[in-house]
């Protein structure tokens, strides 16, 4: 076998989930060191360690077993990102390519050697502390429900709008596909160095989606006295901001990186996905 190590971490709600590590646990320790994550082992009734250890014990890719909320919940833990191996147990799963009938096979081919794709990601700043790195989206929205918010948005010091709206969803190429296409933002492919931006239920009609260069720094200020927003990274984790705030958002030095497994052109993927 060409690789050693391998991580695997999952979602630990569902009965198939679970069964799902099992079987590769049972085809495979023979074969590899593997490390399973601390909740997944808990499960198990076996020794686990974190995700975002895995790298100092020399684990080369992590298998993750779930949807794509998983993979973005694995990837948020390393700073470092290792590659991505998702096993689609989920429902949609842009992020996942492998299906569970194929998964132990694409395993067998995978351990001995793979090549990986970058994607890029997005530090999250607040009044100059970093947050985060989203891999999908950064999205600001209203604290209070069916509330709009008002806000500036800016590119490299240079004002891009202000708006009136329900909120606004900074993406990647990653998340192009996600919260932002569902707000009519446009659909990026991941060989190009973008972010978009994409007002959601804009009061403007002059307030329309944007496609900025990746190395491009933005700033966001809220501009209505007393009214407080929320930022949300990923989907995952949320934080409030006040009109006082600062909130920068720079290109991230450390990608995501997804294990190659298909040459399906991105276009048709997309398209297969969404029919």
């Amino acid at each position: 076998m060409a690789i050693k190590r391998i991580g695997i971490a999952s979602r630990c709600d569902k009965p198939e989930i679970i069964e799902m590590v099992r079987q590769i646990l049972d085809r495979f320790s023979s074969k590899v060191k593997i490390f399973v994550s601390t909740h997944t082992a808990e499960v198990l009734g076996i020794e686990g360690i974190p995700v975002e250890k895995m790298r100092g014990e020399g684990v080369e890719l992590i298998i993750s077993v779930g949807g794509d909320g998983t993979v973005l919940r694995n990837i948020a833990k390393m700073k470092d990102p290792l590659p991505i191996l998702g096993i689609n147990m989920g429902t949609l799963g842009f992020l996942v390519d492998v299906e569970p009938e194929g998964a132990l096979e694409t395993i067998e081919e995978v351990l001995y050697g793979f090549s990986y794709i970058e994607r890029m990601r997005i530090d999250v700043f607040l009044n100059g502390k970093m947050l985060e790195t989203a891999t999908n989206e950064i999205a600001i929205m209203s604290a209070k429900p069916a509330k709009i918010i008002q806000f500036e948005v800016y590119v490299e010091d240079c004002l891009l709008d202000s708006m009136r709206a329900d909120g606004v969803i900074f993406a990647t190429p990653t998340g192009s596909t996600a919260y932002a296409m569902s707000a009519g933002g446009p659909i990026i492919s991941p060989r190009v160095n973008a972010i978009v931006i994409v007002p959601v239920a804009p009061f403007k009609l002059s307030s329309r989606p944007w496609v900025i260069p990746s190395d491009s720094e933005i700033t966001i200020r809220l501009s209505a006295p007393k009214k407080e927003a929320v930022i949300a990274i990923d989907g995952q984790t949320s934080y409030r901001i006040r009109p006082d705030d600062i909130v920068k958002l720079k290109r991230s030095k450390f990608p995501a990186r997804f294990v190659k497994i298909t040459d399906a052109c991105f276009y048709e993927r997309v398209q297969r996905k969404l029919t």
